[in-house]
Order: C-alpha cells, then structure tokens, then sequence
C-alpha cells in the first residue's frame, strides 16, 4: 500500500520507559498486555484511576530495549510524574523523549487499499513504524529519530491540508482523541470504545482500574457511547445532545458537518436528536453498529 499522506502530529510526544523491571511495572499499570509488545507489534493502551476513569492514552512500541509510549505532548509532564509516583522500588527508568523523536502518520489518499493489521509494527533505521492499533483505516504511525530529520511537506499549507484530511478520517471513524474526546478523570474507557479499539485486554491481569471496567464490561453497565455523527450546520465542541428536550450526550470532536458525540444508548436511535437546534444524525461504521 502507499501510505503517501506523511502528517506530523504535533500535538502527541514521546515518553520511553526502560530497565530491567519495565514490562513487568507497565503490565500493572495499564488496560493493555504488555507482553504483545514486540518489535513487530505495537498496542494502543490507557492508564486509568483506581475508579476506572480515563487519564492517559498511548501506542507503546519496542526500540532499542527501550518502550517508547507515543502519548498527548503537552500532558507528558503529568504522565511521567504519574508512572514515577507508581515506580516505588521497580528498576525502571521514566523519562520524556520529545527532544529526540516525532510523532507522525501516514495515510493512503486511495481508499480502497487495506493499510495492513492493525499494530504490525517494523523498525528502520530512523525510528518506528506500525499500523494504527485502533484501525487499520487511519494508517500507519510513525516515531521517528529527529537527528534523521522529517519527510514532512516544507509547505505549510499543504501541511495543514493534510492534517485536516487525517482529522477528518479520524472523526469519521468515530475514534476518540484525548484532550477533546477523551476528557481525564471523566472518560470511560469503554464509552470510547478502547474494546473494540483494541486498548483493553480483559484476559490479562490486575491493572489500576481493571475491577470497574470489567464490571462495566461483563455487567453490560456501559449506558453512553461516543458515536460518529453528521449535522448540517456547524456545531462547537461541548454543545448539548437533546431528544425531545431530553438530555442525551453532547458534541466532542466537530469540523466541516462531522464529529463524534457521547450519546445515551436508549435514545441513539432516535430520530429527534438535535444540538443547539441542529439535526443530529448517529453514523454507522464497520466497528461501530446503531
């Protein structure tokens, strides 16, 4: 496939975690197996608070014996202090690594081309790369050396053009950001969907939160989900989801008549959602059904 759409996301860093004790400290910690992490294989993961709400989200790839977490950038401070408070005496060394590597993505302008399985993962010379985790449709990622330089476009237009065609692909999809659709100490895991994103494993051990969202999962006590949406008119992100004056979720992401709302699954279906007065109409995708 060509993945010909090289898109710098300027808005994720990179924090890596090495020594002796790293996989075995991060597989107590975070929803996802650890132990699927390979050179050729990177996963999507959260860590959440003890009551099973969203804090930070993250790809984890291998490189160099080291794990590189692929995280939000201007969160990286609170993140390392996070994982540094859990350290205690694991041999483990934290720290951020955005002065030495850059987040990217790589999207295919031809639709129709699979981008490959989701998390196959391969090293080059200059970094990482790997398929999205969370879907295939949003390409491939990539951690790249800084000393290496970028392949970026030098036009800044172009630039923007391309990171609005991956924004877009992205709400499309339904699948949530952190900062805008991922809100700490609010989010769900599993309203956003992290299962069928593949950001939980629900086979492997304790992590902080497991109890709550297992619950959640087993229990069938997930009552909300973020869904992808269409309007007509713009809407702003925040705006409230009404269904016959009934409270039934909000807008999160929204651009160009598209976005991502939380909704109540009672009333998903209904045909009477609006927000701020305009028709809201919940969208179906091949990992999302109505």
């Amino acid at each position: 496939m060509s993945l010909n759409m090289h898109v710098p996301l300027a808005d994720r860093g990179v924090v890596s975690v090495s020594g002796e004790d790293a996989r075995g400290f991060l597989q107590g910690l975070i929803t996802n197996d650890i132990e699927k992490v390979s050179e050729s294989t990177a996963i999507y993961a959260a860590l959440l608070t003890p009551q099973g709400k969203f804090l930070f989200d993250f790809f984890i790839v291998e490189y160099r014996d080291r794990l590189l977490l692929d995280c939000e950038a201007a969160r990286i401070p609170d993140l390392v202090k996070r994982l540094t408070m859990y350290r205690l005496r694991a041999k483990v060394e934290i720290a951020g690594e955005s002065n030495a590597f850059s987040v990217g993505a790589m999207l295919s302008t031809a639709e129709s081309e699979p981008a490959g399985e989701r998390g196959a993962a391969k090293i080059r010379f200059d970094g990482v790369y790997y398929i999205d985790p969370r879907h295939a449709g949003l390409g491939a990622r990539t951690i790249r050396l800084i000393e290496y330089g970028d392949t970026f476009p030098a036009d800044v237009a172009v630039l923007a053009k391309n990171l609005a065609t991956y924004e877009a692909k992205r709400i499309s999809l339904g699948i949530p950001k952190s900062g805008t659709d991922l809100i700490p100490e609010k989010s769900l895991p599993l309203e956003a969907g992290f299962d069928e994103l593949n950001g939980v494993d629900f086979e492997k051990g304790c992590y902080v939160g497991q109890e709550v969202t297992a619950r959640m999962k087993h229990r069938g006590l997930v009552k909300k989900r973020m869904f992808p949406v269409t309007f007509e008119e713009e809407l702003a992100s925040g705006t409230a989801v009404k269904s016959a004056g009934v409270g039934a979720g909000e807008i999160l992401s929204a651009g160009d008549g598209h976005g991502i709302a939380l909704l109540r699954l009672d009333l998903v279906n209904k045909n009477d959602l609006t927000a701020g007065g305009v028709r809201v109409t919940p969208q179906k995708t091949d990992w999302i059904e109505i």
